[in-house]
Parts: structure tokens; sequence; C-alpha cells
């Protein structure tokens, strides 16, 4: 074993660099006729049955209402009743014809299951699961009171996907449908004062690349890497921290539409704002850059506002 391996570290630099030189180009032609086909090609999504977890409020709300102007039926889950009956009255407004909310906790496997059960028991099939129910948390690692005080973003970010996916599994590869996994830029990047929350999302987020090709070619699985969103959620908490919100994020209307742009043109990534894709490639080529200026970003403009006693 240790000579084959030592094979390997002899001959793959080698062989990597003569086949980047060789074939990429050819690569990169591949990709864009892919990518010309793809925007020719949109998916009709009137009549097929979306459920959307964390549908309440922020992306997973402003995706419903993207499906709702197609015609699609929804199903809507979140924990907060009143909210989901607002977004499901919008959304019928908007043009969807069959909306039911599920109110529920996605970290309770019981749920999970009852969501699937119910979309299922009312609309008889599941076409599209968007895995959007997600927490938020900024805090230094080592201020955790007690390090349990993490679990609850493990538990909803990263289990509570698992858990519906599992359920919802057997009814999509009956319809051919589709899995969307919101992740997080942050999946890729390091993201000071979210050490738990950018694991759960880079757990999320190999998850759903390995579960694509268990599931190639029955069902297909588009994994979205959002940059900062101004959402409910994300919001309120940058302006109580640091007096207002983030310079680069973006409006979660705009978001929503480029996420159900990318869904209808079956992209297997969606990077949202666009220029994230650029950011993930220096942090690939040149690691060592892109972590110094977060360094930077983070010892001259975050850390004052989270100093310990």
């Amino acid at each position: 074993m240790d000579i084959l391996t030592t094979i390997l570290n002899l001959l793959l630099p080698p062989l990597t660099i003569i086949f980047l030189f060789l074939f990429y180009p050819f690569y990169l032609l591949i990709k864009l006729v892919l990518c010309l086909r793809k925007n020719l090609h949109f998916e009709n999504v009137a009549r097929k049955v979306v459920l959307i977890t964390g549908a309440s409020s922020g992306i997973g709300e402003h995706v419903a209402y993207e499906y709702a102007k197609k015609g699609a039926y929804l199903a809507l889950v979140a924990r907060r009743r009143d909210r989901l009956e607002i977004v499901a009255e919008t959304s019928r407004q908007l043009g969807s014809g069959n909306v039911i909310i599920i109110p529920g906790d996605v970290s309770n496997v019981e749920d999970c299951k009852k969501f699937i059960d119910e979309t299922i028991h009312h609309f008889g099939k599941l076409d599209h699961l968007i895995n959007n129910a997600g927490v938020f948390q900024t805090v230094l690692f080592e201020d955790f009171t007690q390090i349990q005080e993490a679990n609850p973003i493990m538990d909803i970010n990263f289990w509570g996907t698992t858990y519906i996916t599992y359920f919802a599994i057997p009814h999509l590869r009956k319809s051919k449908g589709k899995i969307v996994a919101i992740t997080s830029g942050s999946a890729n990047i390091p993201l000071p004062l979210a050490s738990i929350y950018a694991a759960s999302k880079a757990a999320l987020l190999r998850f759903f690349e390995t579960l694509r090709i268990e599931l190639s070619p029955d069902i297909k699985i588009t994994i979205v890497l959002p940059g900062v969103v101004s959402t409910d959620m994300t919001t309120p908490h940058c302006i109580e921290k640091y007096g207002s919100d983030f310079i680069l994020s973006e409006s979660v209307s705009k978001c929503a539409k480029a996420i159900f742009r990318g869904i209808g043109r079956g992209e297997t990534y969606i990077e949202e704002p666009s220029w994230m894709k650029w950011l993930f490639i220096m942090k690939n080529v040149c690691p060592e850059i892109v972590d110094y200026g977060l360094n930077y970003l983070f010892v001259s403009y975050l850390k004052p506002y989270f100093k310990r006693d």
C-alpha cells in the first residue's frame, strides 16, 4: 500500500498539470455550451408541488412567491403559524392555485415525517423540496458559556435538513423531482464569528454533494451558496451588533429571484451574488490570500465589537 501511495504522490501532480493544460480549454467550452443550453430551457413549474421549509420569512418566503407567480402548488413549513398564513395568502394572490401550511420544527424528526406525509396526503405527490430552514448566530467560539449551546444550530441547519430529505426521497424518486439545499457562502469561506454556523452549512454542502451521486439520475440536486442577505434573521442582528446592516448584503427578493432562475435552469450550484463564485475560486487557488484578507477584516473591524472582559 505504501508503494502505491508513493507512486501516486509522484505521478498525480504532473499528470494533473498536463491534464489541466491540455484539456481544461475543452472543458470550459463544454461548460459554455451547457450554460447556453440551460438558458434556453426553463422548467415549467405550473401545478408542480413544492415543499419549502423556513417559509415564514426571508429567502423561503420570497422563493415561495416566485413559485407562486408561475402557478406552482405550495406546502409551506415553518414554526410560526401566523406568519405562514400571511405568506400562504400572498402566494394565492400571486397565482398559486393550491397552498397549504404545516407548522412545525424541522429539528424534530417526527415533525419532518409529518411535513412529507401531509403534503403527499393533500397533493398526492412531491416535485421539489426546498431545504431553506436555518438559524444564524455570530459569536466567538470561546464565548459559548456552555458548548452545548451550539447544538441547536447543528440540529436545525444540518439535521433538520437531512431528516426531511430522508422522508422525501421515495416521493421525489417517483416524480423525478428536485432537491434544493440552501446552504451559505460560509460553507466554502471561513466566516469569523460563525464557526458552528459555518460548520453546519459546510456539512450540508458535502452531504448534498454526496447525495447527488447516490441519487443520480432519479433526483436532481441544486446547492445554493448565498452571501449575506438582508432578512428578518440577519438584518436586526447586524444592526444590534454593528449599528447598521452589512454593506455587502443583498436584498432578499433579488436573491430569491436568482435562486428561482437557477432552479428553473437546472443549475447544480447557485452562487448569489454571482461574484461569490470568484471568491470561491480565489480560496481554492490562493487560500493564504483569502485567509489573510478575512483575518484583517476580523481583527480591524469585527473583533472590537466582541472584546472579552
